[in-house]
């Protein structure tokens, strides 16, 4: 079974998003660049953290081409509609053998993707870090980000500076898919995360990773207004991510 390792929280202004997340109580990194036009900083967590990202340089991100999927590409799309967690992205000791794995299981997968950058740790000094990520899409989620993360130098993120929050935050608790036809992503789901679907009724699935729950959910009556504050249309909508909850200490969760 595999775990949430990171979300992705895709934003049009990189610094804006620092700032109100440090004013949230969160401690986030140094800034770092993609190869490929995008830009980050982190949000570290016990086993997973929060990835806040946007266009930093439109000129350097690949298109994508029939095989290969562009995630700069993605989020650069995802930004023309909205702000928020663009991408769910699970946890894997081997890329390549998931894309294999979902691609015999008949999902629609692309080729691996390998890539490089560098990035400062508390102390200042600098290091590369590497990762190789395999992705996977449904055709009736085409705003739904997903793939699985291998990290080659994962100490980088679990930086005991960086993991203490003056909010308490320590890990991810769920993060919410919505969208009328969320919750028939269960099969999908199960396949590419190893988790069992629990339906608590027609409207949510929930499918427990080894670290954070993914809820897959069609609002309906009162919860459409409770999801159009947080940016879902009360229109049909696509499903895609929406919502994510924070375990603190004392277990209690920020949402």
């Amino acid at each position: 079974m595999k775990a949430i390792n990171h979300l992705v929280l895709a934003g049009h202004d990189l610094e804006a998003m620092r700032s109100h997340y440090a004013g949230l109580g969160f401690t986030v990194t140094p800034r770092g660049q993609h190869p490929f036009g995008t830009g980050n900083s982190l949000i570290q967590l016990n086993g997973s953290y929060l990835e806040l990202l946007a266009v930093t340089a439109p000129q350097d991100i690949p298109e994508h081409r029939a095989g290969n999927f562009s995630f700069a590409a993605f989020n650069r799309d995802y930004l023309k509609h909205h702000e928020g967690f663009s991408m769910l992205v699970l946890d894997t000791p081997d890329a390549r053998a998931d894309g294999k794995a979902w691609g015999a299981a008949g999902l629609q997968t692309y080729e691996p993707f390998d890539f490089s950058r560098t990035a400062k740790l508390a102390d200042g000094q600098e290091i590369v870090v590497s990762f190789s990520l395999a992705f996977v899409s449904h055709p009736a989620a085409p705003s739904l980000g997903l793939f699985a993360c291998q990290h080659h130098t994962p100490e980088y993120f679990a930086q005991p500076r960086y993991l203490q929050h003056a909010n308490g935050a320590t890990a991810v608790a769920d993060v919410w898919i919505v969208g009328d036809t969320a919750p028939d992503l269960a099969g999908f789901m199960h396949i590419v995360t190893g988790a069992k679907a629990i339906s608590e009724d027609p409207s949510v699935t929930t499918l427990q990773t080894r670290i954070g729950a993914i809820v897959l959910n069609a609002p309906a009556g009162i919860c459409k207004s409770f999801w159009r504050r947080r940016g879902a249309s009360a229109r049909r909508t696509a499903p895609r991510c929406v919502y994510a909850r924070m375990r603190r200490l004392g277990s209690r969760r920020l949402g």
